[in-house]
């Protein structure tokens, strides 16, 4: 009988988090964003959140991005709304951005064009 890896979505979502400085982090979001990733994309976001005071989420490398990811997400601002912090995304993936406009959740995020100009203005 084979052994499954329990944490089988790692191979479908990359998630990687840098510091800058005390209050700001940077989550990089790669690969897919479905029912199955979701869960552990909401964990990591509510984690950095409750460490940072600002969170840039980076879903360039994002490949696919379903309901349950989008709920995600919107919970995630939702939270940092609620504790006075900051949730900005920065989205060049044309098929994460088709999500966000088709659901029309688009204007729910506080958007930068880049890494570095989302953390400008940090609290």
């Amino acid at each position: 009988m084979a052994r499954v890896n329990s944490d089988f979505t790692a191979d479908i979502i990359g998630l990687q988090v840098a510091e800058h400085g005390p209050d700001a982090r940077v989550v990089t979001v790669t690969g897919e964003i479905d029912t199955l990733t979701a869960p552990k994309l909401a964990s990591f976001l509510g984690e950095q959140l409750s460490a940072a005071r600002v969170v840039v989420v980076d879903l360039d490398g994002v490949e696919f991005l379903g309901s349950a990811g989008l709920s995600a997400l919107f919970e995630a601002n939702e939270l940092a709304s609620r504790e006075h912090r900051a949730l900005r995304l920065v989205c060049h993936s044309r098929i994460a951005n088709r999500a966000l406009e088709a659901t029309e959740l688009r204007n729910q995020f506080t958007f930068a064009d880049t890494v570095p100009d989302a953390l400008k203005n940090s609290f």
